[in-house]
């Protein structure tokens, strides 16, 4: 048995080392394969194999190359010719699209120009088409993975300038850094410069909370095209209270026409907020000449994703202020390629639409490929985007267009066969606090459908406080009175379950049971005498009751709550009154004479009640006046009452 069982053993430890390679627990790696002919070079790269995930498009590879002399490119097996001698250090960023494991790590490689025998070289492409001002980047962000932003920059002037770039990141809306500057990589002499940040009076600070308010969300400008600005000043000003962290380079001698590439390395932090339909920014501001105020600004989009998947959905309504939102429009992207190995003719996407969302407010923000909106009631000869709007669905058709696919024959640029749809609405006359979830079915020509994932929608808790008054009703007491101010601290206009925080100081007042002793005594006359003792007790004190209770809305109007609730007794005086009455014989009728005697008690803080209690509220459940009443039940005799009082919440 000994052999047999050293072959099981042996079976199995093999079994399990190849499965914990294929759950990629160990590096992968690409590495960097060049051809050389004097000053001419070929690159390729060797990457290891794709992981597939079940159910997805075939796996593939797209890359970013930064050739060492400020050019890129974004082939697989690009050519490229150095126009001057010198030792170049190429790298390479591997984005693993539909894999199941993690990118494949790099190592630059140094390639050194000895001889200048090809003349063919081409400057850096012109970017006048974008204004002179572009920033791309190699893939979307993934929690701690990296990726690689390239911003371009092109003097469009007729003369020689020297400027500024700013690249601003890590959004203050959200409660973490998404990005750590790793490294960047100048070609041009840019050199790095401090400066002190513009320091707004209503600066966002650094709490531990969400604090995506409107006005970050909405509010603030988006630069979805490179747009020309004049007050520098007001830019960075905004700039500064949107993003945490800037880098800014200086740069000189730009000539006429020139187009410079930068590179920056980022990190993303494992605190990246984990919402794989999160939209999240950088934004970069381009100073031509450091002389003048004029300036171009670009925000890059970003959605936040589990994997490289080119077909997704996002929204960046991920964290929302749900007190300003009423009349705001929120923006819905969705991304998709044609992998197939020939040109998409005809792209349908079926896209949900929650019912928050009014659909008459529906308008398309951007489209590629880009074409015009199909005429209604015509034959679609032309290429176009057709829109049709369902109860729950808005269906886009890309008719006569042509997508060249990933796998076709000549096609080596990976974003040409990408296109996308984004749109916005606003929201519907009643929505309520709810979290929303949609997504899109993507299908190429008569292929078979493609469903994203899913884009949120939610909202911000918000802090609701409330004013509260009302009265306390003892049954069990004598002649109490207590009355009390408060106010409560809860989720602002929650849907339906939700926590409630209270402070109530009541006054109250009531008289402890009388006391009375009937006998008969002999005076010092050696009568005797009919006597009374009365002895009764009034109790006044300050209390402060802290109820903590869960709540739930049944409609606009109705609401229930059940918890729990601790009644410190703040300040308390107790008099005692004894009064002696003397009367003649054995009757009670004729009173000789009477004697009253009082004493008082203080104490402060001498006694603690806690309880139960069970509340109904009847008006704005959910905003505004509302009228109450709660049964508590207090874990000593006697002190178990109901409360009746109205409450405004803001």
């Amino acid at each position: 048995m000994k052999p047999l069982s050293s072959i099981v053993f042996l079976l199995f430890s093999i079994f399990s080392f190849s499965q914990t390679k294929v759950k990629d627990t160990i590096t992968r790696r690409a590495n960097i394969v060049f051809i050389q002919n004097g000053n001419a070079v070929t690159y390729k790269p060797e990457t290891p194999p794709l992981i597939p995930i079940a159910g997805a498009p075939k796996p593939s590879y797209s890359y970013l190359w930064e050739l060492g002399d400020g050019h890129y490119s974004k082939e697989a097996e690009p050519k490229h010719v150095y126009k001057n001698k010198g030792n170049y250090i190429t790298r390479l960023a591997v984005t693993n699209n539909y894999d199941n494991g993690k990118p494949p790590a790099t190592r630059p490689k140094k390639v050194a120009v000895n001889d200048i025998t090809d003349t063919d070289y081409k400057d850096i492409a012109s970017i006048a088409d974008q204004n002179g001002f572009a920033i791309l980047k190699n893939c979307d962000p993934i929690p701690e993975q990296e990726m690689v932003v390239v911003v371009s920059y092109q003097n469009l002037e007729n003369y020689v300038s020297s400027g500024k770039l700013y690249l601003f990141y890590n959004e203050k809306q959200f409660k973490s850094n998404n990005f750590e500057l790793i490294d960047f990589r100048t070609y041009a002499n840019e050199r790095e410069v401090k400066e002190n940040r513009v320091a707004a009076v209503n600066d966002l600070d650094d709490t531990k909370s969400y604090i995506a308010s409107a006005e970050n969300t909405f509010k603030t400008k988006k630069y979805r095209n490179t747009t020309t600005e004049e007050d520098l000043d007001a830019s960075l000003a905004e700039a500064n209270k949107t993003y945490h962290n800037v880098s800014v380079l200086e740069f000189d001698d730009a000539n006429p026409g020139e187009t410079r590439n930068l590179f920056y390395t980022f990190r993303t932090t494992p605190e990246m907020i984990k919402d794989t339909s999160a939209t999240v920014t950088m934004r970069g501001i381009f100073v031509p000449n450091r002389s003048y105020k004029n300036h171009k600004i670009k925000n890059l989009e970003m959605e936040i994703v589990t994997s490289h998947d080119p077909n997704k959905m996002g929204s960046n309504g991920s964290f929302m202020n749900y007190r300003f939102v009423r009349f705001k429009r929120v923006n819905f992207k969705t991304r998709f390629q044609n992998n197939g190995e020939g040109p998409a003719r005809k792209i349908r996407l079926e896209t949900d639409v929650p019912d928050m969302f009014d659909k008459k407010t529906f308008q398309i923000e951007d489209m590629y490929p880009k074409c015009p909106i199909c005429p209604k009631d015509e034959e679609h000869t032309v290429s176009c985007l057709d829109t049709i709007i369902k109860k729950n669905q808005i269906f886009f058709t890309f008719k006569n267009i042509y997508l060249p696919g990933s796998e076709q024959k000549n096609v080596h640029e990976k974003d040409s066969t990408k296109g996308f749809v984004k749109y916005s609405m606003k929201f519907a006359e009643d929505f309520h606090k709810v979290k929303t979830r949609s997504r899109t079915a993507i299908i190429f020509d008569k292929n078979e459908p493609i469903i994203t994932n899913y884009a949120t929608t939610r909202f911000l808790p918000g802090i609701s406080i409330g004013a509260k008054a009302g009265y306390n009703l003892y049954p069990d007491l004598d002649n109490s009175t207590s009355y009390f101010v408060g106010a409560t601290i809860s989720p602002f206009k929650s849907y339906r379950f939700y926590w409630q925080a209270e402070w109530v100081n009541s006054i109250n007042k009531y008289d402890s049971a009388e006391n009375v002793i009937d006998e008969v005594v002999v005076n010092p006359n050696g009568v005797k005498q009919r006597q009374r003792t009365t002895t009764s007790t009034e109790n006044k004190s300050v209390n402060w009751e802290v109820p903590l209770l869960i709540r739930y809305n049944i409609n606009n109007y109705i609401g229930v709550g059940a918890g729990v609730q601790a009644n410190f007794n703040v300040s308390q005086e107790q008099t005692q009154t004894i009064k002696i009455e003397s009367f003649e014989g054995d009757s009670d009728k004729f009173v000789i004479n009477t004697r009253t005697a009082s004493n008082a008690v203080k104490n402060s803080f001498a006694d603690l009640k806690t309880g139960l209690l069970l509340d109904l509220t009847v008006g704005a459940a959910r905003i505004g006046p509302s009228l109450g009443a709660r049964y508590v039940i207090n874990f000593e005799q006697n002190f178990n009452y109901f409360q009746f009082y109205g409450i405004w919440k803001f």
